[in-house]
């Protein structure tokens, strides 16, 4: 039990002794309305500050009672920045005698893991070639170009609207995999600029909102593939996943579906719908209902564009047809891709293992080709990665 514990939010005085806590009373402080976690094996009391927290409350909640000093690092550059938020949030620190990490992780396999990291950062090996990701933007711009001048030159017969959808699909693809690295903060030192960047790639190129991903993708990060924690896998009683699931919908007699024909209708509605229905939807609905309103300008400003373009080759429901065709295509694209790495892999309840474990459990390498870095936007280094 904690040593004269200040359970409230607010840092204590440097002149009084700092309140030690063991990991038993830690871990009981794994509440929506009670959240601790250790950073550095320093207790914080993040209750409140999960309500602001940029990145959600969800993610910030998927390590309340553990150890989050890999996963604090991972999502956030400018340490010393974000270091100045955690200072009020300080209620304590682990007893001398509690080990840094909770419920048995390995600290031999985390020790190591964070020398690995500290000897890629001294080689460079984070640092981006700008040129690169000007030149991955500029390919979706031009496929963006030659899917109109088709249909200026050859007019909106059957083959060119074939063919431009396909091209239409495969910038949205593209886009797709672009907007992820600057979701991810990683080609610009600064967030500020990364941010900039992501919200015209996802939003004025794919009319997405940057926001609804960096709140869904950071906890698939957080926590992979664990069943209630990482959004990507939860399937919405369509599908049942991993081993753990079938069991617990056995127990419980849920049967919304035929699940022992789900790989037969998997192709009926995964990778045709997720896309152009359940994520676009979602999408808006997140905007609307979150009052997210620079996010849904930049949206609108993609479908703007996009039925000012297409709209005098197809009339008003042709381009709203040809919109959700492309989305269509783009859907079988984005699912193989994210399937390959990710559902082969373990799907379960959280075991609470090291950071490091934790990310290899759930995903896995596609072999390198030029080929498929570009079909897979890279993500085929999925274990590097995550």
């Amino acid at each position: 039990m904690g040593k004269g514990g200040n359970q409230g939010e607010g840092s204590t005085e440097l002149q009084v002794p700092m309140p030690t806590f063991r990991w038993e009373e830690i871990q009981k402080h794994n509440l929506r309305t009670d959240r601790w976690l250790v950073i550095d094996r320093k207790v914080y009391n993040v209750t409140k500050w999960s309500k602001r927290h940029p990145g959600g409350h969800r993610v910030i909640g998927h390590y309340s009672g553990e150890d989050a000093t890999d996963a604090f690092r991972a999502f956030h550059l400018d340490l010393d920045f974000v270091g100045k938020f955690l200072k009020p949030l300080l209620i304590g620190e682990l007893a001398p005698e509690e080990p840094s990490l909770d419920r048995g992780k390995s600290s031999q396999i985390t020790e190591d893991f964070r020398a690995l990291k500290k000897t890629a950062e001294d080689m460079n090996l984070f640092q981006t070639n700008h040129l690169f990701f000007f030149f991955l933007l500029a390919h979706i711009i031009v496929m963006e170009s030659i899917a109109w001048f088709i249909l200026s030159y050859f007019g909106n017969g059957w083959i060119p609207t074939l063919i431009t959808a396909f091209v239409l699909a495969t910038s949205q693809a593209q886009a797709g995999w672009l907007q992820h690295d600057y979701g991810h903060l990683s080609v610009y030192k600064k967030s500020r600029w990364n941010h900039i960047v992501h919200k015209f790639v996802i939003g004025h190129l794919k009319g997405a909102s940057a926001n609804w991903w960096n709140h869904r993708h950071f906890q698939h990060h957080a926590k992979p593939n664990i069943f209630h924690k990482d959004p990507d896998i939860k399937s919405l009683h369509v599908f049942v996943l991993g081993e753990w699931q079938p069991l617990e919908y056995g127990k419980k007699k849920l049967k919304y579906l035929p699940y022992n024909h789900q790989h037969e209708y998997f192709f009926l509605i995964g990778p045709p719908l997720l896309i152009p229905m359940y994520f676009q939807y979602q999408i808006i609905m997140t905007m609307i209902s979150r009052r997210d309103w620079v996010d849904l300008a930049w949206a609108i400003s993609y479908y703007v564009r996009f039925f000012y373009t297409y709209i005098p080759f197809y009339g008003i429901l042709g381009a709203l047809v040809f919109l959700n065709f492309i989305r269509f295509l783009e859907s079988h694209w984005f699912v193989w891709v994210t399937q390959m790495n990710h559902i082969v892999m373990e799907i379960d309840l959280d075991h609470y293992r090291d950071w490091f474990s934790s990310q290899l459990a759930a995903t896995c390498n596609v072999e390198q080709s030029f080929f498929n870095d570009w079909f897979s936007g890279h993500l085929n280094f999925q274990i590097e990665h995550q």
